[in-house]
C-alpha cells in the first residue's frame, strides 16, 4: 500500500513539474509575421462572415470569434497548405509539453484543441500558446475561459514561436 502512495505522490509531483515551466521572460518582436511556404490568402470577408456562427450563450470554449487576434507579439499568421513535417514536429511538441493538460479530442484539465481553427484565429491561438498570462490578463474570451475551466489557467511552457507555429500547424491536422 506504501508504495502505491508513493508512486502516485511521485507521479503527481512530476507531472505538476512538467506543467509549470520556467517563468522567465523570453525575447518577442513587437510585431511577429508566422507564415508557411505555401501561401494560400484568405478574404476577411469570409472570414468575418464566418465569425457569427455562434451565439453569446454558447460556452467559450464553443463560442466562434474568428476575429480576435488575442494580445501577444503574433499579429498576422497566413496559412497554406498542410507542412506535414511542421506538424509532425508539432505533434511531439504537443505530446511533450501539453498533454498534462490537453486530450486532442475531448475536454481534460483544458479544452480540446480539435477543430480550435474553426472557432479561433490562427494568431489568438499562438498567442494563447505563447504568452497565456498576459491573455489571461488582457483578452476577455481568455478570462471566460479560465472560468470555464474551473480557473485553471495555462501554464506557460516557454515555447518559441517556431514551436508555436508547429503546434499550430499539428492542430491544422486534427
Amino acid at each position: 500500500m506504501k508504495s502505491k502512495s508513493l508512486s502516485f505522490m511521485l507521479l503527481a509531483g512530476c507531472l505538476t513539474l512538467l506543467s509549470c515551466g520556467d517563468k522567465s521572460a523570453k525575447p518577442t518582436s513587437e510585431e511577429s509575421v508566422i507564415t508557411n511556404e505555401r501561401k494560400i490568402e484568405t478574404s476577411a470577408a469570409s472570414t468575418a462572415n464566418s465569425a457569427t456562427g455562434s451565439t453569446a450563450d454558447a460556452p467559450p470554449s464553443e463560442r466562434i470569434d474568428l476575429i480576435n487576434k488575442g494580445k501577444g507579439p503574433i499579429k498576422t499568421v497566413v496559412l497554406g497548405t498542410i507542412d506535414q513535417a511542421m506538424a509532425a514536429k508539432g505533434q511531439e511538441v504537443f505530446k511533450t509539453m501539453c498533454t498534462a493538460c490537453h486530450k486532442t479530442d475531448k475536454r481534460f484539465i483544458g479544452p480540446a484543441p480539435k477543430g480550435i481553427l474553426e472557432r479561433r484565429t490562427p494568431e489568438w491561438v499562438m498567442n494563447m500558446i505563447l504568452n497565456p498570462e498576459n491573455m489571461i490578463e488582457n483578452d476577455p474570451l481568455a478570462q471566460e475561459l479560465i472560468k470555464e475551466f474551473n480557473g485553471a489557467p495555462m501554464a506557460n511552457q516557454n515555447l518559441t514561436e517556431e514551436e508555436a507555429r508547429a503546434v499550430l500547424e499539428y492542430f491544422r491536422t486534427l
